[in-house]
């Protein structure tokens, strides 16, 4: 059974053409993506054990969609269905899981501009802008940690043809990794980024360093 409206659901962005209300749409997105987080944190913690940042940020996620859902009971809007459970695939590595932690922050914080955009219920707008806050404020930065304390004690006695071809397949992903850094920042951009981090994303040490660099730009960009 899926959500009668799921592809606006997965595209996060608000059909204007839609018969539905921009009210329901900018809550069942929300809701659907913040049950997105909840359930792929759940399963990375499933196979990983109860481990940091991930233990606490699915504890908030539950919160936010907790939040959500009293606002979709005020405007009679239906809580979508959550199918995530049967759709996520968890990343193969702990450091992997932190990366998709950090596009998915990305792609939250980015979901929640378009959103805000498109509502003029203060109600609603005030509640979007405290979740995309403590998206911006808590959770990014918990996953940024996790991949900057892992790339910055990686191990890299690994052999120059190695690091040589990792280094190369890396550079394609960080012209992009730079590309949404400068603020350029659209659906596309993370769809393509999300793609890249996608379970078997390229890994190690050229990897690392392009991540680490895109970090560091992103939240220099939003300070």
């Amino acid at each position: 059974m899926a959500n009668y409206d799921e592809d606006i659901l997965l595209s996060q962005r608000v059909d204007l053409n839609s018969e539905q209300t921009i009210e329901s749409q900018v809550l069942r997105i929300a809701v659907y993506d913040e049950f997105k987080a909840y359930e792929t944190y759940s399963k990375i913690i499933e196979k990983f054990g109860a481990i940091h940042p991930f233990v606490n940020i699915k504890e908030a996620e539950a919160v936010h969609y907790s939040a959500l859902i009293p606002l979709l009971q005020k405007y009679n809007v239906e809580v979508p269905l959550n199918d995530w459970a049967s759709k996520i695939e968890v990343p193969k590595t702990y450091i992997e899981s932190c990366e998709l932690g950090v596009a998915s922050e990305i792609n939250n914080i980015a979901m929640y501009d378009h959103l805000i955009a498109n509502t003029t219920q203060n109600d609603i707008k005030d509640t979007l802008y405290k979740l995309q806050a403590a998206s911006y404020n808590n959770h990014l930065p918990a996953f940024r940690r996790c991949v900057l304390n892992h790339y910055n004690g990686v191990n890299h006695s690994t052999s120059l043809n190695s690091i040589d071809d990792m280094m190369s397949k890396a550079n394609e992903y960080q012209m992009l990794l730079e590309d949404i850094a400068s603020g350029n920042v659209d659906q596309n951009k993370i769809t393509e980024l999300l793609s890249k981090l996608n379970i078997s994303m390229i890994s190690g040490a050229g990897l690392g360093a392009a991540l680490v660099a895109f970090i560091n730009s992103y939240q220099e960009n939003k300070e």
